[in-house]
């Protein structure tokens, strides 16, 4: 259990979580949250009991050599806590590995330490592979059940009916406490989803600084991005049926672009896009 008198007092902090397994293809969402504790410099406050909520024998713990001595490390989930943000409002990361059991019980836990720290949003990063082109932008979309957050950040409600990970499970805990909570999942491309993705984690952290309405260090995720797809082309063009594929999925996704260039949405991008170098100017 989280010791929760051993929490920090925070101002209108928001809680941003992303789980390494079925909910983090390319490993674009749990690298957000490694990015931002890094940027951030945020500091591990608090951690779940491994043994409530692992198998061990498909979370395998790991031997560790620290100043010449051997020592073993559970995996599990952390929460970290950021205090020196651009955003003008504390961040608590949650950052794990999504549990092999007692998922209620997980996301109960969870919970208590957000309303214990005040947080008055959460949201919850995921990524999935899908049939896009790694050469085009990578769509990130965002939902939310809360009509009063999806007006302020022109969100829409998700649609979807079927099998949910640790992600889902924790939005819905969410929205039981009261507390609004949003989902941002990034489409990583399937024939390229099983290693990082950095032009994923970038599309992600994007979608972040809309959410947040507030900019974010890129740090080396852009240069990281370009070197991805140079990657990719060159494997790509080594084999003409791979080409020829991705060839497909571009005409596909440039089609099913062409609406967005409505004068509407034009207009809501540049009215973000004016938002956020207002934020950089101050």
């Amino acid at each position: 259990m989280i010791e929760l008198d051993d929490l920090p007092e925070l101002k209108d902090a928001v809680m941003i979580a992303a789980f390494e397994g079925w909910n983090d293809a390319g490993e674009a969402a749990s690298a957000v949250i490694e990015h931002l504790a890094e940027i951030w410099d945020a500091e591990v406050v608090a951690a779940l009991d491994p043994e409530d909520y692992y198998d061990f024998q498909v979370n395998r713990p790991r031997v560790l050599l620290e100043g010449g001595k051997r020592r073993i490390s559970w995996r599990t989930t952390r929460v970290l806590v950021a205090t020196d943000t651009p955003l003008g409002r504390d961040v608590v990361l949650v950052q794990g590995v999504e549990p092999s059991f007692r998922w209620r019980a997980f996301a109960i836990e969870l919970m208590e330490l957000a309303q214990a720290t005040d947080v008055s949003m959460v949201i919850t990063l995921g990524a999935l592979m899908a049939d896009v082109a790694h050469s085009r932008p990578i769509p990130v979309s965002a939902t939310s059940d809360s009509e009063d957050t999806r007006h302020r950040h022109d969100l829409e409600m998700s649609t979807y009916e079927g099998p949910t990970g640790i992600v889902g499970v924790l939005a819905d805990a969410a929205t039981q406490v009261g507390i609004p909570s949003v989902s941002a999942w990034a489409a990583v491309p399937h024939y390229a989803g099983h290693s990082p993705s950095p032009k994923a984690t970038l599309a992600l952290v994007s979608r972040l600084e809309e959410l947040l309405d507030a900019p974010i260090e890129h740090a080396d995720l852009d240069e990281d991005a370009r070197a991805w797809e140079r990657g990719i082309n060159e494997l790509a063009s080594s084999d003409s049926e791979v080409a020829e594929y991705v060839e497909s999925l571009e005409e596909a996704q440039d089609t099913a672009d062409l609406p967005e260039a409505s004068g509407d949405a034009i207009a809501k991008e540049f009215e973000r896009y004016l938002r956020r170098r207002g934020t950089d100017e101050q």
